[in-house]
């Protein structure tokens, strides 16, 4: 390890211990892949030394990488377990389907923009996340020929839970989404239970909107 990763190395334990440790984040897996995943590799190299600090960074394209702890909350709140097939709506920098693909057997990843796909896919390669698959493609309507999904994770805020989203999860399956308009959306989640979805709200957040159908 040469003098510049070891200095991420120590940042990335910081951020565990100071962000995510000290509020509501204790699910052991989840704290084992947030000091796992490099996430500086996630962030454009003129932001590399902020890859580390409490809050969102540019990553072009309009778009932005969260701040580490929402990327720890939102995984939280999926419940993985381990066995699982992932939907997550809006790759971005790649960085969530990378904490993903530590914790779930599958990990499925839409994109629109495809200049973030491609960089997005190069650097899930480089890792050797190879139980990742980046589409191309408007995530708000899913992607039905891999449903059903036991979780779903949209990183991008939606007026309302998409329909095609909720139909693409398995029984018992959860989605976790940020709900609400431009200034400020409320994230929920939304268990399958047969016909019918179980709707439960956590903390206020504020996302880029969710584009598409």
């Amino acid at each position: 390890m040469n003098d510049e990763e070891a200095v991420f190395e120590r940042e990335r334990h910081r951020m565990v211990e100071e962000q995510l440790r000290r509020r509501d984040i204790r699910e052991p897996r989840l704290l084992k892949a947030m000091s796992t995943v490099p996430r500086h590799r996630f962030v454009p190299p003129e932001h590399r030394h902020l890859a580390y600090v409490d809050g969102p960074l540019p990553i072009g394209a309009g778009q932005t990488i969260s701040q580490p702890y929402i990327v720890a909350l939102m995984t939280q709140l999926l419940l993985l377990k381990g066995d699982e097939k992932v939907l997550e709506i809006g790759t971005g920098s790649g960085y969530q389907a990378a904490i993903l693909a530590e914790l779930a057997r599958e990990v499925h990843t839409i994109e629109r923009h495809a200049e973030l796909a491609e960089r997005a896919k190069a650097t899930l390669q480089a890792l050797g996340y190879l139980n990742v698959h980046v589409h191309v493609g408007d995530g708000s309507l899913g992607l039905a020929e891999f449903a059903p999904y036991q979780a779903i994770i949209v990183t991008a805020a939606a007026p309302k839970a998409p329909a095609a989203l909720l139909e693409q999860l398995d029984e018992g399956g959860r989605l976790v989404i940020p709900v609400g308009g431009q200034w400020g959306q409320m994230l929920e989640r939304w268990t399958r239970c047969g016909a019918k979805y179980e709707q439960e709200e956590f903390v206020p957040v504020a996302f880029v909107p969710l584009r598409g159908e």
